[in-house]
């Protein structure tokens, strides 16, 4: 982690230190305290995951005391867990049409725009099949899994097909990306659609094909404060960090791009 919440803090200390003329006491009395404190829990779209379990190695060391526990899954699953009161101070969506639910019950502080995502291909190690374009999965005899059109990711993927005048029947449809990818790694399926970031996590045990921008399908995911979160700080803070942070900074590391 090169810039955090805790080096803007530091930097602000040395400020007011020598505001003060060298006042170490002064220094110390006007420091804010470390906003990422305590323990949250954040609901998460399954495609975070990994870049998120990464970036918590580092806050929790940039931020003694501090604690993120992740719920992953499909961004739906998620949104309909809040709605039915499961307990959650974050929650954070790869798309904007299942936070607009929370927003629409009243249930999120006002949701940001975090980062972004596309679509690429899947396949078997080395690509035995010799996909090269969104066409040819629609050659027959070809497995192929997509997510249901419920989730994020599928549907992106409808989009993207309808978009190419791609008709298919898949083998399976899946409840989240990771579940997809999965289909791929054991061989259950030939092929898929999921995100890039999929393709990365996923690395060594599939081939990635990726898809031009002109017939590729970008989505938006949002991040927000659960409202019955008895932890609004630390929520806030991390929200902060998604959004032009270190959490921010690992996201990008990992393949996903920024919303400008």
């Amino acid at each position: 982690m090169k810039i955090g919440l805790r080096t803007v803090l530091v930097s602000g200390s040395a400020a007011l230190a020598l505001a003060g003329c060298g006042s170490t006491s002064t220094a110390a009395s006007s420091a804010s305290p470390d906003p990422l404190t305590g323990t949250i829990t954040v609901f998460a779209a399954s495609s975070l995951t990994s870049a998120l379990n990464t970036a918590e190695k580092g806050l929790e060391l940039d931020h003694p005391g501090f604690k993120a526990q992740y719920s992953y899954g499909s961004s739906q699953t998620l949104v309909t867990q809040i709605i039915n009161s499961a307990p959650a101070d974050v929650i954070a969506t790869a798309n904007t049409s299942t936070m607009m639910q929370l927003v629409t019950a009243g249930l999120v502080e006002t949701p940001q725009a975090f980062c972004k995502n596309k679509l690429e291909i899947i396949v078997g190690p080395g690509n035995p099949k010799g996909i090269k374009t969104l066409a040819d999965l629609a050659m027959p005899g070809l497995s192929v899994v997509l997510a249901a059109p419920s989730v994020p990711v599928g549907d992106y993927s409808a989009k993207a097909l309808k978009a190419a005048h791609i008709t298919l029947t898949p083998k399976s449809f899946q409840l989240d990306d990771a579940e997809v990818v999965q289909q791929v790694e054991s061989g259950n399926a030939d092929a898929a659609l999921v995100f890039v970031t999929d393709v990365v996590t996923a690395a060594g045990k599939v081939t990635g094909v990726p898809i031009p921008d002109a017939q590729n399908v970008i989505g938006t995911y949002e991040i927000a404060v659960v409202k019955a979160s008895a932890n609004q700080t630390p929520a806030a803070a991390f929200v902060t960090s998604a959004v032009s942070g270190d959490v921010h900074a690992q996201l990008l590391e990992d393949g996903f791009l920024n919303v400008s």
